[in-house]
């Protein structure tokens, strides 16, 4: 379990390469060749109501003025397979934090099971959506999607070597805990849950290539950095 200042310096690491990629990944946009150009834009036959800004008016356009909106990135392999664990790794911290309410007395960890529980759900449907819009496998989860869309419980993913997953046994030793004993155990085992997370931050940094992928993932590191803390402060009250 890594220490307060070491989390600090991963966390610095992995929002300074995230942040580095974001605006080279735009750059590269503006970059392509003669054979990479985009798909011409149809020009409308009558003015367009392009709505302003919060608090602006809308605006008219003229057909000749008309540009278009900008083409959307397709997501890489490397952006689709961090969505795919990612939700995979989310509905475990979802599947734990639903058994805090009939096994801890702490109200403080019940309050901050519940905002996993929200955080990462919504966060999972976003996920799934940006899958399927871009016409990868969505992996078929409890808490994911409303069955629409391509999905499988499988999709080749091998939880045993995803960062911080607690094992089956891990899990079955939290089931059957209670009260204090459930607290630590829940504490230590998703502390090591989000550190897991932050190593898939990590990498998708190195591999992923699509805007709001990376801004996801530096989100969920902050989120789950700070959670850590958190959580250790919980666990040394114990």
């Amino acid at each position: 379990m890594l220490t307060g200042t070491a989390r600090r310096s991963r966390f610095r690491a992995v929002a300074s390469g995230l942040a580095v990629l974001m605006p080279l990944t735009l750059g590269l946009a503006g970059c392509t060749g003669p054979a990479d150009e985009p798909e011409p834009v149809s020009t409308p036959s009558s003015v367009v109501l392009q709505p302003g800004k919060p608090g602006e008016k809308n605006e008219t356009i003229a057909p000749e003025d008309y540009k278009g909106s900008p083409a959307q990135a397709q997501f890489s392999k490397g952006d689709a397979d961090f969505l795919s664990d990612m939700i995979v790794h989310h509905t475990q911290a979802i599947e734990m934090s639903g058994l805090v309410p009939e096994r801890s007395d702490s109200e403080q960890l019940q309050k901050f099971a519940a905002r996993i529980d929200v955080v990462q759900d919504s966060e999972i449907d976003l996920m799934s959506g940006w899958l399927e819009e871009n016409e990868y496998t969505v992996p078929l989860t409890a808490e994911a999607g409303d069955g629409s869309g391509p999905r499988t419980s499988g999709h080749g993913h091998d939880t045993d070597d995803m960062p911080g997953m607690l094992t089956d046994a891990e899990m079955a030793a939290l089931e059957k805990a209670s009260g204090t004993e459930f607290d630590r155990l829940f504490l230590k085992g998703m502390i090591k849950h989000h550190e897991g997370a932050l190593t898939m931050c990590e990498e998708v940094a190195g591999s992923g290539s699509e805007e709001r992928v990376l801004e996801l993932a530096t989100n969920i590191a902050a989120d789950q950095m700070a959670e850590i803390d958190r959580m250790a402060n919980m666990l040394s009250e114990l």
